[in-house]
């Protein structure tokens, strides 16, 4: 059984064809799904009533449900979502004056253990399907209208690669919701496989690099991926990747205080990152997690001079304030204050139906 949300727009005629529906009725179905925005097949009311109820049989939605939202004073929102087995992961969406932006999950939970990262605490339950990636989408598209979308929540997006990248296409699509390709970035730890195949598909999704420190030493500390794909084998699929696209690697690296955050380590930075052309810098102070105590954000005046050392080397630098520290929006906080569940409110459903799931 195919869920509706994991067809691709450009699918739908033959798949309905396939059981003996009118292929004519594809567009009416897409126009139902991505600009009706309807949460259950009985909402389509622009299509016969026999026709909804073998949609319902044969291509279900997905059901999907908003448990907990954490809500910050600058307008952050982190949303709890949980499927039909009872597992949660977690989206944000974050507003600014000229965009409003979702970050998305791939995965419940992470298993590339990052050591300040609080997705990974407990370790990857599961990969989300397609359709689940898109009905997180679902969900946040009704709290406002969705300009960008960050693959980093909650998992890794390549050790998920099929299934994310048949969501991101469904989001992409004109049919679909229609999300231009430029404007949702992937993020990834690392995954140098995942660099090839990326620049294979032949789709301008930008691509983010979580590097977070700039020696192999202290990488592979932080970030057991890199024991596997050390920094020298990573730079150069990422040089490998902007001579194959023509796009910019965005390096994003988290500011840790007293352990990443040394003028030394900002001009051992700007030295690694010029090995790929064209690669630009988002320095992120960290946002606090339970389970490391020992992990301190820094403060405004490291900052700076890590932005002043790579913009002294050229190396084109953003600094990124923290968002939404009061909504636990760091990746997997809400998640993990949820294990179990407490305080839990209903704030929205996609298809909802009774729950043949127990709460985690």
């Amino acid at each position: 059984m195919r869920k509706a949300w994991s067809i691709l727009p450009d699918e739908w005629k033959a798949v309905l064809q396939e059981r003996g529906l009118r292929p004519f009725r594809a567009d009416q179905i897409l126009h139902c799904l991505y600009r009706d925005w309807i949460s259950t097949w009985d909402d389509a009311t622009t299509l016969p009533k026999e026709l909804r109820e073998q949609l319902k049989t044969d291509f279900p939605l997905t059901v999907a449900e908003v448990v907990e939202v954490s809500q910050s004073s600058d307008g952050t929102e982190k949303l709890l979502v949980r499927f039909e087995d009872g597992n949660t992961v977690e989206t944000v969406l974050i507003p600014a004056k000229d965009r409003f932006t979702q970050c998305i999950s791939t995965q419940v939970g992470c298993g590339m253990g990052c050591a300040f990262c609080a997705s990974g605490a407990n370790g990857v339950v599961r990969s989300l399907t397609a359709d689940e990636i898109v009905a997180e989408y679902m969900l946040a598209r009704r709290r406002g209208e969705i300009t960008n979308m960050v693959v980093m929540g909650m998992g890794e997006p390549f050790a998920n690669y099929d299934e994310t990248m048949r969501a991101l296409k469904l989001i992409n699509a004109g049919k679909g919701p229609n999300l231009g390709a430029r404007h949702i970035t992937l993020s990834t730890c690392g995954v140098v496989p995942g660099f090839a195949r990326l620049a294979s598909e032949g789709i301008q999704f930008e691509l983010s690099v979580s590097l977070h420190a700039p020696t192999d030493e202290l990488r592979s500390e932080l970030m057991p991926v890199n024991k596997r794909w050390p920094l020298d084998e990573l730079l150069r699929a990422c040089a490998e990747y902007t001579k194959a696209t023509k796009r910019i690697i965005t390096f994003e690296y988290t500011v840790i205080k007293g352990v990443n955050d040394s003028r030394e380590m900002a001009e051992t930075l700007a030295r690694v990152v010029k090995r790929v052309p064209m690669a630009k810098v988002n320095l992120i102070p960290l946002s606090p997690v339970d389970h490391r105590p020992d992990f301190k954000t820094p403060d405004d005046k490291t900052m700076l001079m890590f932005l002043d050392v790579l913009m002294r080397a050229k190396v084109q630098t953003m600094l990124r304030r923290s968002r939404g520290k009061d909504a636990n929006a760091a990746c997997g906080q809400l998640r993990a204050r949820s294990l179990p569940p407490r305080g839990i409110r209903r704030a929205a459903t996609l298809n909802p139906q009774p729950s043949t799931f127990s709460p985690q």
